[in-house]
């Protein structure tokens, strides 16, 4: 293991993260075991991006169209994954953001053909997400995929198959400060404007019913997504997985490369900056707003936001039902077996109910 604090902090808090979103495992394990300093991360992981994507061109040369999209994926992944929390270049981190997104969108080419790519305005700027519907349907329930900090939509295909097999549509989104969007709209509190633009965006299409939405939202999307429920009324049922209540009283406490993402991505100055943004992500006064069925769900072994801070959302909230897994890591990355078929059958359960 590396001597270097960040190398070892990026490991420790989301090793089981990688691999629950569809990081090989052995691509992790060589790839932490020869990264030195936190100042190669990007490099270490943009190499192994370059394997996958030579596997995919070949792949596409030999006509193994689906031994090529694997591979994409795989390289869109490790793109993201590289700068996930690396925030020591702007450019190169836009860069690696830009070259995951690409790779994805050629992993949809082989993997699903249908999906598209949906942009929305909000503030004379775009936001960009991605919509996948399960084959075989008319007007399924869509459920809006929201991440969190340092995740995207580019690292969601395996999350958002959960949902897609059990006949919902997804719409995966990078909200402000989120992804691509984030390179233009800084994070803000009020993450309710940016699902309400992208609801508008899909507003009339016939391949989606759209009096069945619901959103899922993890980490610090496991704020947005409630805090969205609140206000935006075409949400029909709400999941919050690992989210805090407070941002802000977590601050202290916070890895430091986390309180250096949001201090990046909220386009504050410095960290006290940042600490006074993050004060601004609260369900203090909105919880109880949440009129849809709301689902919370965590870990008690989560090291990043305390499994007290997702209780008492739920306790807040008037329909709120929370579940604790109690070896459960950060969004429960360490047991996804567990918490993404509970969450998919919760949310079917709510969005085939009569309203």
């Amino acid at each position: 293991m590396s001597a270097d604090p960040r190398v070892r902090a990026a490991t420790d808090h989301w090793a089981p993260r990688f691999i629950a979103m569809g990081v090989d495992y052995n691509d992790f394990v060589r790839t932490i075991g020869r990264i030195e300093r936190w100042e190669d991360w990007l490099d270490a992981w943009s190499a192994v991006a370059d394997e996958h994507l030579e596997l995919a061109h070949a792949a596409v040369g030999a006509g193994h169209g689906r031994t090529a999209g694997e591979a994409y994926l795989h390289a869109a992944l490790c793109l993201h994954f590289g700068k996930f929390v690396w925030t020591l270049d702007a450019a190169r981190h836009r860069a690696a953001t830009e070259r995951s997104i690409a790779s994805l969108y050629r992993a949809h080419e082989y993997l699903d053909p249908s999906a598209e790519r949906v942009e929305a305005a909000l503030n004379g700027r775009v936001l960009a997400a991605n919509l996948r519907r399960p084959a075989g349907s008319g007007q399924p329930p869509l459920v809006l995929l929201i991440p969190g900090l340092d995740s995207t939509k580019e690292e969601f295909f395996h999350h958002e198959n959960a949902f897609l097999v059990r006949g919902m549509a997804t719409l995966s989104m990078d909200g402000p400060g989120q992804g691509e969007s984030g390179f233009a709209l800084a994070i803000r509190p009020d993450y309710e404007v940016a699902v309400g633009a992208v609801l508008d965006a899909v507003a009339g299409r016939d391949d989606l019913d759209l009096e069945r939405v619901g959103a899922v939202g993890v980490s610090l999307g496991g704020y947005y997504a409630p805090r969205a429920a609140a206000f935006e009324p075409r949400l029909r049922a709400v999941a919050g997985i690992s989210g805090s209540y407070d941002f802000g009283e977590l601050w202290d406490q916070l890895p430091p490369l986390t309180r250096e993402t949001f201090t990046v991505k909220s386009g504050a100055r410095d960290d006290a900056e940042g600490r006074e943004r993050a004060g601004a992500l609260s369900l203090r006064g909105v919880a109880g707003e949440i009129r849809q069925p709301a689902l919370f769900v965590t870990g008690g072994l989560d090291r990043i936001v305390p499994w007290q801070q997702t209780e008492r959302a739920a306790r807040e909230a008037p329909r709120g039902e929370f579940v604790l897994f109690e070896q459960g890591s950060h969004v429960c990355s360490n047991m996804p077996y567990r918490y993404r078929p509970l969450v998919a059958d919760w949310m079917l359960e709510q969005l085939s109910r009569t309203p």
